[in-house]
């Protein structure tokens, strides 16, 4: 009989002490000096067919990838290569992403030419993620339209409101959640000297 009343509670201990060990969300925000090997089920680079030579040696593996944006036109990401990057995953209906979505307008802006700055969009459809970035004013950089969370997956991206940065060498330098997008113009900033 008393085996019978000890079985419940260890049983009741043991899956308490098991539900306390978990993941820190809480720890989002990581700066890694090292690249991240990009998943192998991305999409292969293709040409661009703008009449430039492949340049495939010179373009970092990070960017050897392709897609397309909410508007419907190929993205290659081999254009992005020699400038600081900043890739933006967000999804339509994040509450935090539209929170961001004015500062990283804005420092898409002020950092033309200087740095690059991709919106990818995902966990929704097009059309949501095509009146998100009307809605919000975001359209002054491209967005693309990730429904199959192939990029998602490429950068190992698991939550939506998340930046991933990049050196001019394809190296992430920040991976993390930027509230409202504060801190952002200071992380391009460094990298564009």
């Amino acid at each position: 009989m008393r085996a019978r009343t000890l079985l419940p509670g260890s049983l009741a201990v043991a899956l308490l002490t098991l539900t306390g060990c978990g993941t820190d969300t809480g720890g989002t925000d990581t700066t890694q000096s090292l690249p991240k090997e990009p998943a192998a089920s991305a999409q292969p680079s293709t040409p661009s067919g703008d009449g430039e030579e492949d340049s495939s040696a010179s373009v970092p593996a990070a960017l050897k990838f392709t897609g397309t944006t909410v508007d419907g036109k190929a993205f290659d990401a081999r254009s992005l290569a020699g400038k600081p990057t900043v890739l933006w995953f967000w999804a339509p209906w994040c509450p935090k992403c539209r929170a961001q979505a004015a500062e990283t307008a804005k420092v898409a802006a002020e950092y033309a030419g200087r740095a690059n700055v991709v919106g990818i969009a995902g966990l929704d459809e097009n059309a949501a993620m095509k009146a998100f970035v009307t809605e919000t004013g975001s359209g002054g950089f491209p967005h693309l339209s990730d429904e199959n969370g192939e990029a998602w997956k490429r950068f190992e991206v698991t939550e939506q409101s998340r930046y991933v940065i990049l050196d001019k060498n394809g190296r992430t330098t920040y991976e993390g959640v930027l509230p409202g997008g504060k801190g952002l113009a200071d992380k391009v900033a460094g990298l564009t000297g």
